[in-house]
């Protein structure tokens, strides 16, 4: 997708929101239109906390890609945060994209979604429809039209962001629809996020995939310290901050084995992304309030 730098006159930049229910697949498409990976992608919903953006170039066009939480019904100053997070990234983009799993269809959830959406600002809506090797073709056409009567969006996208079909279609439109101007990153860039806080997302992601039930939405990970070593390494520390202590023994497993393979996997990832040796080091601590602290939905990139 990355070509030489287009002249001033040539380029054309703009920034756009993937918005949707938890687990509709917005990391997934980011990850596949910005070509390597962004946003952490599990199978648990509301994995994305904060706004992530993404950088993508298709020939003289550099796309802005702004991953945002779920949006769910929020309860705690968690919740709201991430919805606050989700809906703030579609007031600042050029183009929003509401991405629908399709095998849903017109459920509540989505329902609630395009209830808030601005009729006035339609034009810069699009309906991507996701997930469609999961549905047969026959039903696709009615589930589009369905979401197409109950809002008028601009355009339609059918895609497996998963599988990577319509993707490429998604971007040539996209592409044709950013605004003329400067590129606001070197086209080397993939991301505009803090190499401490991706580091810290790495690991969480780890910890989403290794742990079950609820525990993964009762923790976060915070990078602590960082420092570049002469030999190019880095020296990474983090913490994991739970609410209870009989959660801090699940994370830390018996005799210590989950935090090791959580410190192993993250660490190799991280290594790979950052492209030098990493040497990871994770603690876990109990906080009891930590979903409610502002200091660590701060350090998470989110606001309240």
């Amino acid at each position: 997708m990355k070509n030489d730098m287009p002249n001033f006159g040539e380029q054309k930049c703009g920034f756009v929101a993937l918005i949707g229910a938890p687990n509709a697949g917005k990391s997934t498409l980011s990850n596949q239109i910005a070509g390597g990976k962004i946003s952490i992608v599990t199978h648990k919903v509301q994995t994305t906390r904060a706004r992530i953006r993404a950088i993508a170039i298709a020939n003289a066009t550099q796309i802005i890609l702004i991953d945002t939480p779920g949006i769910f019904k929020p309860k705690r100053k968690l919740d709201k945060a991430m919805v606050a997070a989700a809906w703030g990234g579609a007031d600042d983009s050029d183009i929003t994209l509401v991405l629908i799993d399709a095998a849903k269809g017109m459920n509540d959830e989505n329902k609630n979604i395009l209830k808030n959406l601005d009729v006035s600002n339609a034009k810069n809506i699009w309906l991507v429809l996701n997930k469609i090797d999961l549905i047969k073709n026959e039903k696709l056409l009615a589930i589009s039209e369905a979401f197409n009567e109950f809002f008028p969006f601009e355009h339609s996208f059918m895609i497996s962001a998963d599988k990577g079909h319509g993707v490429k279609q998604l971007i040539a439109t996209l592409e044709t629809a950013m605004p003329e101007s400067i590129w606001l990153y070197p086209e080397d860039q993939m991301a505009d996020i803090p190499s401490r806080l991706l580091a810290a997302e790495i690991t969480r992601e780890k910890l989403f995939l290794k742990l079950h039930d609820e525990l993964p939405y009762s923790l976060t990970v915070e990078t602590e310290a960082w420092k570049e070593q002469k030999d190019g390494s880095v020296r990474i520390e983090q913490v994991i901050f739970v609410r209870r202590n009989s959660q801090k023994k699940i994370v830390l497993g018996e005799r210590g084995a989950m935090i090791k393979l959580i410190g192993q996997q993250s660490r190799l990832e991280i290594g790979e992304i950052l492209g030098q040796k990493v040497h990871l080091f994770l603690f876990v601590k109990v906080r009891d309030n930590w979903i409610d602290d502002p200091e660590r939905l701060k350090q998470m990139g989110l606001d309240i």
